[in-house]
């Protein structure tokens, strides 16, 4: 890592108030004061950190995360930085595997038994891959250094401007092509926390708050996945929204359809295809500036050399990483798993994953990523995974863009794009792939295998249809400006007074409904135990939503006292007259609506809004409580309706689930946003 802080000197030395870090949220952190940090840090690691030990960290992007990382990498402390959708048992097994402290400082945390690491370990990326267990990947300095020299070589330094981190925190190829390329270069890394920049949200990236974003902060350059550009794009030409500063927008981790592409580029985005591995440090191509070979990730880029196997799978000589924990060094030539062609001009072309390919009992063989390309250009088409090896014909699962997509007439136009023997002739609808749920890696790819022992090995389980079922009413839930602002802390403090005013109006109702439906189900003793700990459970919460309004500084009593909204009498009243009139059941449903929003928003909203207002940690119990608590509760949920005998109970929840996102979402709606605090 010597030729980056080389670099990082020389620049200092040239102009030591130029803008090396852009917070966003803070002032900006000039290259002189960013040594002076990594120096500071550097000497504390110094003192405090045992010989060899790796430090594992978990942060959102910001000035301190960037200052820690390059501190560790300067002391030559191995550096686990784990990605912020790593699941408890993902970070877990990370630690454990390579024996790395478990507090992301140098001082404090227990200290496992460190393995022996290759020599010159720097870095330590876990691959989420598309099976298994992770592996531990062990990269030296001068590797990932000699990535990000040629990243910078390939583009040329004068591309060095305002660098947006868009990726999640943690991702290998942001950290060496994002923040190493750019200060080698003389540029501003531009590192806002994720809620920003729109990616506060579990379920779905906010495009608007990330296009206008990049627009408001000047972006010249950032790295993103197939996904994040088909919503930019989508956004673009929905509003007229345009990114003049971008001078370079890459786009990696799966190929991107040609139709995506054309449209991308006919915007304006200066969009150019990459290619690479965690083995070999990120980058192994780029595309050039010239957009004469459209589709194709590029050339090699200069510490690269690649070639076809006979097979067509692409192999690397150059540069590897050192190896798994536990595991030789990778041989040269490295075999990919990637299938591709190489045209007369030198540029690659992936083509699918080798391991991918389908054979259908026709005997055609078809990559899935090909038809997932046609798929994948509809706007009507967020996610698709194909599927068919052994059918007669294809068959897909398809994730809505919006409430209002027409996936049927999708999948027709993109069939006319594609030969009879690769057409989609079945598809299903399905809720989204994410980290989170395990059904994406953290560079955009599919999780296969977990997503075929999900939905296609077998009938899924009531818990997972549900979520299906009621995937349009979520996304139009989250498209509530209410709940864009709540979970990036965008609210004054008298909307979030009015906020738990009206969840105190729901909340009081809570128990009592429990206690309705459980009366007109004495037949049912499986529900009425289930009943029985969720009221034990349940009761008295709304106390704590009291407590919080006035460590909010909020009349607690005036809220006790004072009458709901229309909308939040409105989805109260309908909990009632459904238990009351129609299949008791149905409560589960509610129960569904509220506790998942809980787990996916409470603790980020909590987060932002205590960033935001300054407030004290006793002014949010209730939305850190539920974050929590509902976790649990959700696992409990999620057997107890699976393990419900008929259809008239699972249609039961789905009605109510759909209706209760739409009332909830009445609810965030009924709130000013911009509503004055009237001390008590």
């Amino acid at each position: 890592m010597s030729a980056l802080f080389e670099a990082m000197d020389r620049h200092t030395a040239a102009d030591g108030m130029a803008p090396a870090l852009d917070p966003i949220t803070a002032p900006l952190i000039s290259r002189g004061d960013l040594r002076g940090q990594i120096e500071t840090l550097r000497h504390a690691l110094a003192q405090a950190t045992p010989s060899g030990q790796p430090i594992a960290f978990q942060r959102d992007h910001g000035p301190e995360a960037v200052a820690l990382e390059l501190a560790l990498l300067q002391s030559g402390v191995p550096v686990l930085s784990l990605p912020s959708f790593f699941t408890d048992a993902q970070r877990i097994h990370a630690i454990a595997t390579c024996g790395a402290s478990l507090s992301d400082a140098p001082s404090g945390g227990a200290i496992p038994t460190a393995p022996s690491l290759p020599e010159g370990t720097a870095r330590i990326t876990f691959t989420s891959g598309s099976t298994g267990t992770p592996k531990g990947i062990c990269l030296s300095a001068d590797h990932m250094m000699e990535v990000a020299a040629s990243v910078v070589a390939a583009v040329g330094d004068h591309h060095a401007g305002r660098h947006l981190a868009l990726l999640p925190p943690g991702i290998l190829l942001e950290t060496v092509a994002g923040l190493f390329a750019t200060l080698l270069a003389g540029g501003t890394y531009v590192c806002p926390p994720q809620a920003l920049v729109g990616l506060a949200d579990p379920f779905r990236p906010d495009f608007d708050v990330m296009a206008r974003a990049m627009a408001a902060w000047r972006i010249t350059s950032t790295i993103l996945v197939p996904e994040y550009l088909a919503g930019l794009v989508r956004v673009m030409e929905a509003t007229g929204l345009r990114l003049p500063d971008l001078t370079i927008l890459a786009v990696g981790g799966a190929r991107v359809a040609p139709e995506l592409l054309a449209r991308a580029r006919a915007l304006g985005l200066p969009l150019r295809q990459g290619y690479g591995l965690t083995e070999a440090a990120s980058v192994v191509a780029l595309e050039g500036a010239q957009a004469d070979g459209a589709g194709s990730v590029g050339q090699a880029l200069g510490h690269m050399r690649v070639h076809l196997a006979q097979d067509g799978e692409v192999m690397l000589e150059g540069p590897l990483c050192l190896g798994a924990i536990g595991e030789a060094p990778p041989a040269c030539p490295y075999p990919t798993g990637d299938i591709g062609h190489i045209d007369e001009a030198g540029r690659l072309w992936i083509e699918g994953r080798k391991s991918n390919l389908l054979i259908t009992s026709h005997g055609r063989n078809i990559s899935p990523e090909w038809v997932e390309e046609a798929l994948l250009a509809e706007p009507d088409i967020m996610q698709a995974m194909v599927y068919g090896d052994g059918l007669p014909a294809l068959q897909a699962l398809l994730v809505p863009a919006h409430p209002r997509a027409d996936l049927g007439a999708a999948v027709a136009r993109a069939n006319s794009q594609l030969p009879t023997y690769a057409h989609v002739v079945q598809w299903r609808e399905v809720a989204h792939f994410t980290p989170m749920n395990g059904l994406l890696t953290g560079n955009g790819r599919l999780r296969r295998k977990a997503i075929s022992a999900l939905w296609i090995d077998g009938e899924p389980r009531f818990s997972t249809r549900l979520e299906a079922d009621t995937v349009r009413e979520r996304i139009a839930f989250l498209s509530t400006p209410q709940v864009h602002a709540g979970l990036a802390g965008e609210v004054s403090l008298g909307a979030y007074i009015a906020y738990l005013t009206q969840a105190y109006h729901h909340v009081r109702h809570t128990v009592p409904l429990m206690r309705a439906a459980r009366a007109r189900l004495p037949h049912r003793p499986e529900l009425v135990s289930a009943l029985d700990d969720y009221i034990a459970e349940e009761t008295g919460h709304e106390e704590w939503i009291l407590s919080d309004i006035a460590a909010a500084g909020g009349n607690a009593d005036g809220a006790r006292h004072s009458q709901p909204a229309a909308a939040t009498h409105a989805m109260v009243q309908h909990a009632y007259d459904q238990i009351a009139s129609g299949n008791p059941v149905c409560f589960f449903g509610m129960v569904y609506v509220l506790e998942s929003v809980s787990v996916a928003l409470a603790q980020r909203g909590a987060n932002a809004l205590a960033d935001r207002l300054a407030l004290p940690p006793e002014a949010f119990t209730y939305l850190t409580s539920h974050g929590a608590l509902d976790q649990d509760h959700m696992r409990f949920f999620a057997d107890l309706v699976d393990a419900l005998p008929g259809e008239d109970d699972r249609q039961a929840i789905i009605t109510m689930a759909r209706a209760m996102f739409g009332l909830f979402a009445g609810v965030f709606a009924s709130i000013d946003l911009e509503a004055a605090h009237e001390p008590a």
